[in-house]
């Protein structure tokens, strides 16, 4: 068994000797380990003599990460709980994932073969199918389901008691409010727009009055102008080949003209 010898370990936990302990871990005393678990360092297992937590084989699980921690309820009475936890899964950076409460049945799931990643809270009472992906800083509410290999986006807030079926993708930054259809593609609409010239960031920056006055006007011909973007890209750079712009006003038609995922306008 490989366990530094700054972890602190409860009376009571269950570690096979195939797993890896890192620097400064705390580990409950109702805490069972599978084989060939990896804690990298600083995480938190258990969160207490309440905290019955059961982490299956082979998951690696990254510093900072919190699991089986008390359920952020404020009905929630110190009651014993559980976080059960399948096999083969990547827990990232200050992942936090509450154990249940009493009055939703007393336990927080996580399949098989997720990928959790950082940032991401799993709230109590919730269900996490296999295969799932949780991006970075999703935001599970309580009794949320998420169903077989669903992925949920980057900044994705689910309100408590919502289900996302199985094989749906959200696109990141999306709330969702209800259930979300399996399979589906579900997202945000994403009506970005650029409305001009940073111009004070500009300055603060050393541009001078002839540098900015060259990008307002690259940006007029992008932007304002009827011009598609290919149009308006052969327009900016007759200003540089006249020499009535510079190399600010090079670097963005450089920049346009190797956007392969295009540009926001």
């Amino acid at each position: 068994m490989s366990i530094h010898p700054t972890a602190i370990i409860a009376a009571g936990a269950q570690i096979p000797a195939s797993c890896t302990v890192g620097p400064y871990c705390t580990i409950g005393p109702n805490v069972i380990l599978g084989e060939d678990c990896e804690l990298v360092s600083h995480v938190v297992l258990g969160g207490g003599d309440d905290g019955h937590l059961t982490l299956g084989r082979n998951n690696r699980v990254f510093s900072f990460a919190c699991l089986g921690i008390a359920p952020q309820d404020l009905k929630y009475a110190d009651e014993p709980t559980r976080l059960e936890i399948g096999d083969n899964n990547s827990i990232r950076e200050y992942v936090t994932i509450s154990r249940g409460t009493k009055g939703g049945g007393g336990v927080t799931k996580v399949g098989n073969d997720c990928l959790i990643m950082a940032y991401t809270h799993i709230g109590h009472d919730s269900s996490i199918g296999n295969g799932c992906i949780l991006a970075n800083s999703a935001t599970l509410a309580g009794h949320v389901t998420v169903e077989d290999y669903a992925v949920v986006g980057a900044l994705c807030p689910v309100h408590q008691f919502c289900r996302i079926g199985k094989y749906s993708y959200i696109g990141g930054g999306t709330t969702i409010t209800q259930n979300v259809l399996p399979y589906s593609l579900t997202s945000i609409e994403r009506n970005n727009h650029a409305y001009g010239l940073n111009k004070v960031g500009l300055e603060r920056k050393g541009f001078t009055p002839q540098q900015l006055k060259e990008l307002r006007t690259a940006y007029r011909t992008l932007l304002a102008s009827k011009l598609n973007i290919s149009d308006a890209l052969t327009a900016i750079r007759e200003t540089i080949a006249t020499g009535a712009a510079g190399e600010h006003v090079a670097y963005l038609a450089d920049f346009i003209a190797h956007s392969e995922r295009g540009i926001i306008k």
